[in-house]
Order: structure tokens, then sequence, then C-alpha cells
């Protein structure tokens, strides 16, 4: 597994895809949180917090996560390199877990910058520092579980596809659904008491509460599950392919 990390994080480090993708994340985060006029404009809300960017950021990577998850394993049978990591001695979980690590990893480290944009807000505060940090805290915690949660279900995707273009559109399919259509789903009230359990389906209303600075265990343990069925069933569709 370390083997295949490794592997996987200096072929998006080695070819500047990585290096990219997180200039291009960070350089849409800021026009949209400090030069667009928006509902996200940092100085137009007029408040000393990041929460604009915790609700922009889950968006962005909706789209961001499949670009870096769609090449895991469907460029890989593209390419006819598959078969030859079959014929490694490692096991289809170990390579799942590798690919997995290496996308979350690199959705992370979207997040450095963002430390800039937190420091501005600290000091652009009046008084200096009037900031809760502890709902931000809770707030990139959230990001960083989500991230892993995107990663899953890009990985998935991948394992589903032919090829990278099928790959990213099923991928960011599939985030957009999870995040927001389950969500906007419940909210027509159709299914009557059933609405609250569609709504806990999806990641919308797990990732809220961290946004909010409470970090719960169950929301946790509902992401872990997550993580959990979606490189399961990525094993499961590599392994078919032997």
């Amino acid at each position: 597994m370390i083997a295949i990390l490794k592997k996987e994080l200096w072929s998006y480090f080695g070819n500047w895809s990585a290096w990219v993708i997180i200039a291009a994340f960070s350089l849409i985060a800021t026009l949209f949180l400090f030069f667009f006029d928006n509902d996200s404009n940092i100085f137009e809300i007029g408040m000393a917090s990041l929460q604009s960017y915790f609700v922009l950021v889950p968006w962005l990577l909706m789209f961001i996560i499949p670009a870096l998850s769609m090449r895991t394993f469907a460029e890989e049978q593209q390419t006819g390199t598959l078969n030859w990591l079959f014929s490694q001695p490692l096991k289809v979980s170990d390579l799942v877990a590798g690919k997995f690590l290496s996308v979350w990893i690199v959705g992370i480290l979207c997040l450095i910058p963002s430390l800039i944009y937190l420091y501005t807000v600290y000091v652009l505060g009046v008084p200096e520092g009037n900031i809760d940090l502890g709902m931000t805290f809770g707030s990139y915690i959230g990001l960083i579980i989500l991230i892993a949660a995107f990663s899953g279900v890009g990985i998935l995707a991948s394992s589903l596809s032919q090829n990278q273009i099928m790959a990213y559109l099923l991928g960011v399919f599939m985030c957009f659904i999870m995040y927001f259509g389950i969500e906007q789903l419940a909210s027509y009230k159709l299914l009557g008491g059933a609405d609250f359990i569609l709504q806990n389906i999806g990641f919308y209303q797990h990732f809220l509460g961290f946004t909010r600075g409470l970090i719960d265990g169950k929301d946790i343990a509902y992401f872990v599950l997550v993580i959990g069925a979606s490189l399961v069933l990525s094993n499961h569709f590599i392994n078919k392919k032997k």
C-alpha cells in the first residue's frame, strides 16, 4: 500500500497536475471570497468569519476530487497497466487503499492556502482576533472528512468506468447526488416521515454539524461507513476485472 501511495503521489506532483489543481482551487476560492460580487464575499458579509468559505469549498471539491480520482483505475485500465498491477505481489485492497490515500492527501493540501484567509480574517476582525476559532477548527475537520468521502466516491466511480472522462462525469454526478441531490429531494417533503431518514443519507446534514463547531461521533461514524462502503465496492469491482 505504501509503495502504491508513493507511486500515486509522485505521478500527481511529478507532472505538475497536483500543483495546477491546488493553484486553480485556491484562485477560484480567492476570487469568490474577496473579489467577485456574491454572497460569499467576506467584505460584503461584514463579519470576521470564514463561514462563507466552508459553504463554498464543498462545491469546488465536488469538481476537484473527481478530477484527481478519475485516473486512479480508469487510466490504468485504459492504458493496460491494470493487468500488470494484477501480476504484481500485492493485494487489490492495498491497491485501492493506496490510491484512495493519495487522492485524500492531495485534496487536503488544497486547503493549506486557506490558512492565509484565516490569518487575513483574524487580523481584519474588530477587535483583532474576533473570530470563532472553535467553529473554524470544527469546519476544517469537517472538510478533511468530506474530502475523504468524496475521494472514496471518486475511487468507486473510477473503478466502474472504462475511461477517464466517464470516471470524471460519474464521479461529479455521484458526489453531487450525495452532497446536494439527496438533501434537495428530502426538502420537497414528498415522503412524509421518511424525509428525515432520506435527509440523513446524504452528506450535507452530517457536514453541517462540523460547520457549527459540533464534532459529533454519529457524523464521524456515518462518514467512516460511507468511505468504507465505497472502498469495499471499489475492491469488489476491481477484483471482477481480473
